[in-house]
């Protein structure tokens, strides 16, 4: 699988993950606020990747699978993991932060510096699970995607 088929795999994965996200958190935000967007991101990262080692099976299977879906995995993650990144840059984010602080831990005495080392924290472990998460998911999806749709000899 050359880099150009890669690309157009990843690319493929994040339009339907990004489709697929957006209906899901119409529909589960309302019901559950705080872990509707988790349950959106984990049901469309698995969705999406079952589709594309669906489609791509034929390409996947060019070499071999298992190194053409570790490839895939890890540049879709790379591109979640700035999208994720980009999400954390909204202002609201920083405030929900400091309210989840304050409501878990006494801050009567915190320093700029404690807030400023708390909320880093809080961002990398986000980030970091986010990141894991999609690396299996993407696996695993790809994988089983892959499976369900055998390339036809020749």
């Amino acid at each position: 699988m050359r880099f150009g088929d890669v690309v157009t795999t990843v690319a493929t994965l994040t339009i339907i993950h990004i489709l697929l996200e957006t209906v899901l958190l119409a529909v589960i935000i309302p019901v559950n606020s705080l872990w509707g967007p988790d349950v959106a991101m984990i049901v469309s990262l698995l969705v999406s990747s079952l589709v594309v080692g669906y489609l791509f099976a034929g390409k996947i299977y060019e070499e071999s699978r298992r190194g053409a879906i570790i490839r895939i995995a890890l540049l879709s993650t790379v591109v979640l993991m700035f999208a994720i990144l980009g999400l954390l840059a909204n202002p609201y984010v920083g405030t929900t932060i400091t309210e989840e602080l304050e409501r878990m831990y006494s801050t009567g005495e915190w320093t700029t510096t404690n807030w400023l080392a708390y909320s880093q924290m809080i961002i990398t472990l986000l980030v970091s699970m986010y990141v894991v998460l999609a690396l299996v998911l993407d696996f695993v999806g790809l994988y089983v995607g892959s499976m369900l749709r055998k390339p036809k000899k020749v």
